[in-house]
Order: C-alpha cells, then sequence, then structure tokens
C-alpha cells in the first residue's frame, strides 16, 4: 500500500492551507475531500480484509445508544484493488462465512472515478444460485442503494470518486470527538441527484489524519435520514483509518456496525479474482481465498 506522489503533495499543501472557513473556497474543500478519498484508496490496494458486520434496531437508554434486540453479526471476507488511471478506481469482492445459512452470498462492485461511468455491483445468493446486477440508483424517491448484506450501509455510502458531481462547501471549522475538524457541505449536481436519495451530506473530517469522523445525510425534504460515525482510528502503514464505523438509520432506529478486524494490504491478488466468476464458482473461489489468507495466516 502507498499514497500517490500527488496525495503526498496535496498533504503538504493541504497542512499549510488556512483553515479560516470564511477564507477557504470550494476548491480548497475539493483538494480535503480528495486526500481523503486517496487515503481510503490506499486502504483499498492490494487488501485482504476480515470483517464484523453486526446489525439491530437501537433506543436510547441512560442517554446513550443501544441496541434494543440481539444484534444479527456476519462474518466477512473482502478482498479489493485499485485499477484504472493513477489507480483512482476499485475493484472489490465480499463474501459472508456466517451466519452458515448465509456462507457464499457475495457482492462484487467497481467503483470508478469518472463521472461519466456509473458505479456496477453484482449480487450473488447462495441459496438461489443467482446473481443479480444492481443498478447505480434512480430519482425514486422510495427507492435507494442495494443494502450491504441486509445492513444499513449502501453500495451507495461505500463509493468514492466523482467528486465533480457535488458542489462543495467548507461551513465552518469546529471539533467532533475531541478532534478538530473541517465540516464540509456536499449537494449533488442535477445529474448526481437523479442516482441519489441523499440531497445534501454534512461531513466532519479530521483536519490531522483527514479522516471523516460523522456524517450526516439528508432527504429532499431537508431531513436528517442516516448518521455515519466513525471511531478506532489507527495507522494502517501511514495512512490513518477507522477501523469501526456505525451507520445510524434515522427512518427506522436501526443501526449497524462495520468493524473491521483484521486489514492486510500488499497482498497479491490474482487478476482474475474480482469478476463475476468467483461469486458462483465454488471451487475456484475457495482455492484462491485460501491462497490469499495463506499470505497473512
Amino acid at each position: 500500500m502507498r499514497l500517490t506522489l500527488r496525495g503526498l503533495l496535496m498533504a503538504s499543501a493541504l497542512i499549510t492551507m488556512t483553515v479560516n472557513a470564511q477564507e477557504t473556497t470550494q476548491e480548497d474543500g475539493r483538494q480535503i475531500l480528495e486526500q481523503v478519498e486517496d487515503n481510503m484508496r490506499a486502504v483499498s490496494d492490494a487488501a485482504f480484509n476480515r470483517i464484523q458486520l453486526s446489525s439491530c434496531r437501537f433506543g436510547l437508554q441512560n442517554s446513550q445508544i443501544t441496541c434494543a434486540e440481539r444484534p444479527r453479526i456476519k462474518a466477512l471476507e473482502s478482498v479489493s484493488i485499485n485499477t484504472g488511471a493513477d489507480n483512482r478506481d476499485t475493484q472489490s469482492i465480499s463474501i459472508v462465512l456466517e451466519p452458515a445459512a448465509e456462507r457464499g452470498i457475495g457482492m462484487l462492485s467497481y467503483s470508478y472515478d469518472d463521472a461519466d461511468r456509473d458505479n456496477e455491483t453484482w449480487l450473488y445468493l447462495s441459496a438461489l444460485g443467482q446473481v443479480k446486477r444492481i443498478a447505480s440508483g434512480n430519482s425514486d424517491d422510495d427507492s435507494e442503494s442495494a443494502s450491504l448484506f441486509g445492513s444499513e450501509f449502501t453500495t451507495e455510502d461505500q463509493d468514492t470518486g466523482k467528486l465533480e458531481e457535488y458542489e462543495i462547501n467548507i461551513l465552518e471549522s469546529g471539533t467532533e470527538s475531541g478532534r478538530e475538524v473541517w465540516v464540509i457541505e456536499t449537494i449533488p449536481n442535477a445529474e448526481r441527484a437523479r442516482k441519489t436519495r441523499y440531497a445534501r451530506t454534512v461531513q466532519y473530517i479530521d483536519k490531522e489524519r483527514f479522516v471523516v469522523l460523522r456524517a450526516d445525510m439528508y432527504d429532499r425534504q431537508g431531513r436528517e435520514i442516516k448518521r455515519l460515525m466513525a471511531s478506532r482510528i489507527e495507522q494502517v502503514n501511514g495512512v490513518w483509518t477507522a477501523r469501526s464505523l456505525t451507520m445510524m438509520n434515522l427512518v427506522a432506529n436501526r443501526l449497524s456496525n462495520m468493524a473491521i478486524l483484521e486489514i492486510n494490504t500488499g497482498i497479491d491478488v490474482p487478476e482474475n479474482f474480482l469478476t463475476p466468476r468467483t461469486l458462483t464458482d465454488v471451487a475456484f473461489r475457495e482455492a484462491e481465498l485460501s491462497r490469499i489468507r495463506a499470505q497473512v495466516d
């Protein structure tokens, strides 16, 4: 895993940038978000991760948000690589290991930085033995991007790139979880608005570590419908990353936590592994996964 020269130069420039919100511009906001995304791509390059995904209905107890039912817990393995010009596109595949009834369910995603290319996602349901191509999104208020394995995370929540599809505004400087942050608003343009339920997103970005500590998502009526909270911020090969992400659905009163138990980078990933064949060909998938696991176990 590595930061690109472009990313390093950008980080150097941002360290010396005036952070007073009244003196910053939309271009400054875009540079900050590009550095955040460069860091995310660096952690996803030639990576093999083990993940625990838990979901539950939540409530308040002693002023604390807590699960109001036994969480549904899933164990996943994920493999990803960066591709395309300047390694700004990402291909990833995630496979469910547990519970046993869902073993083999998988999701393959291709995310493109170019706004002219729609992201592609395929979902494989092992019980049905079928692969379903998932649309990139539309403007129907009753529809949204596909859920990640029944959680409150969606395929859109995992996207990077396409920053030119947004108006970007630095609202202010502030604090979040005891850290100095930029508070940055992104508003989709007309083209992007047809593919997303989020009419506005407000992100709280750690000024020192370039990690999104919190993100509030709003619908077209101005209601906050989802909130993302990040914790366990740790360095992986010199890049700060969140090892725990919690997505709260404020409409359904449900939350999901994605805990990245292991992050392994610099993995030799076979060129043909990140293809639909891996979803459907169990023997091929397990043989290749065994080779990947052997590199870290």
